[in-house]
């Protein structure tokens, strides 16, 4: 942990959200600005320079690409939420007006198999209003001359809401006026947790600087750390950090139009940064779980695996120059690749937002609006997330998401 450990002010809160990166600040800020919402607020985040979280590791890209369609919905919010940031925030003239730059994904399939799980995905983003086109490979070829499609039996492309978005700043935003609206942060950690005499209620939760502070609700929001919080209470979750790798490069050739962010089937994905940068990622065919600290890059990935696939598939890139890369990690939910939400089945007053497998960032605005609602009626008021919540997980039901990228 960096830096000093900061004491909370009050020894009592209503609820307690173990995490403050984006999915925590989410909630804290949603739980600020609801009328209906008068309790005290505690965030306690290990590190607020977030230096190691998921959410400044993040590619911060957004799409409506999913095989179900409450995920679509998810993504359609976040869209909103993000093209509407000064209205949602109350007409604050600080806040700045954002935009989703649509370069668009574009899934590659190379195989029958793989071509029905699109066609599939399709038909359930187009019942949710979302711009999803299949494309032959001579369609993918005229609108985007630049690729090799040999293999290429069918694409799925979309350039509306799907694209880059400036997650950070939105993040911002959420700390900063949740903060003015009196949520508090604290540099801290939480190490234990008392339960009550009939084990159904969390009664406070004992922080690394020695405070035990009482709780009416609490909320696991630690990321890829998350089953090391839930531990605490004596609950298993099926979440674990999977590394995930970033590679920045400039072309010596530069396309000739903006790259959608292609999806190719061997798993790698690149898409357009700025004007004559491009960005990768993806991971090694082995893809255990790794140490929490465990952000080390590897070289030979990008040489051996990444690099030979991005020339083969856009022939241009034969010829590029890394200029930056990083290493970080998905909340990886190894049950079913989806969120895990809502209250635990015996510990009542203990909350999951975990298991985001890497669309947790496009996923924060809906996700946070959903808890604190959960928080402050007991129920979903806008979406309706049961299919998230941990009760599936206890019962062994899975609900798969299979655009996992």
């Amino acid at each position: 942990m960096k830096g000093k450990l900061q004491a909370p002010v009050q020894r009592q809160y209503d609820v307690v959200i173990i995490g403050g990166a984006m999915m925590g600040s989410s909630t804290a800020w949603f739980l600020s600005t609801n009328k209906d919402f008068d309790g005290r607020v505690l965030v306690v985040e290990k590190d607020l320079t977030y230096e190691a979280c998921s959410t400044t590791h993040t590619n911060s890209c957004m799409r409506q690409q999913f095989s179900s369609e409450l995920n679509v919905r998810i993504s359609q919010f976040a869209a909103d939420f993000v093209k509407n940031l000064r209205d949602y925030m109350g007409g604050d003239a600080r806040v700045p007006h954002l935009s989703i730059q649509n370069f668009g994904y574009l899934y590659l399939a190379d195989n029958a198999g793989f071509a029905d799980s699109l066609r599939e995905g399709h038909a359930v983003q187009v019942a949710a209003g979302a711009g999803t086109k299949l494309l032959t490979p001579a369609e993918i070829k005229a609108a985007f001359p630049f690729y090799q499609l040999d293999d290429i039996v069918l694409g799925s492309l979309n350039t509306v809401d799907e694209g880059y978005w400036d997650g950070i700043t939105v993040f911002d935003w959420w700390r900063r006026s949740a903060r003015e609206h009196g949520v508090e942060y604290i540099q801290n950690e939480v190490v234990a947790m008392t339960r009550d005499a009939s084990g159904r209620q969390v009664q406070s939760v004992t922080l690394a600087s020695g405070e035990v502070v009482a709780c009416g609700k609490v909320l696991n929001a630690s990321g890829p750390r998350a089953v090391r919080t839930s531990r605490m209470v004596g609950i298993e979750l099926p979440v674990e950090p999977r590394k995930r790798f970033t590679w920045i490069f400039k072309a010596e050739k530069p396309l000739d139009r903006p790259l959608p962010l292609t999806i190719d089937p061997s798993g790698i994905h690149v898409r357009q940064d700025s004007e004559n940068y491009y960005l990768a990622g993806g991971h090694a065919a082995h893809d255990p779980s790794v140490d929490y600290d465990d952000f080390a890059m590897d070289h030979d990935l990008w040489q051996s695996h990444v690099w030979p696939l991005l020339a083969t598939r856009i022939p241009q890139f034969e010829a590029i120059k890394v200029t930056n890369e990083w290493a970080g990690h998905y909340a990886y939910n190894v049950f079913d690749q989806n969120a895990i939400m809502g209250a635990h089945d015996v510990v009542e007053n203990f909350y999951f937002l975990n298991g985001f497998s890497g669309h947790g960032l496009q996923q924060s605005p809906a996700m946070g609006r959903a808890t604190a609602e959960l928080l402050t009626y007991g129920e979903y008021r806008s979406l309706d997330m049961t299919p998230f919540n941990y009760d599936r997980i206890a019962k062994g039901v899975r609900f798969v998401e299979k655009a996992v990228i």
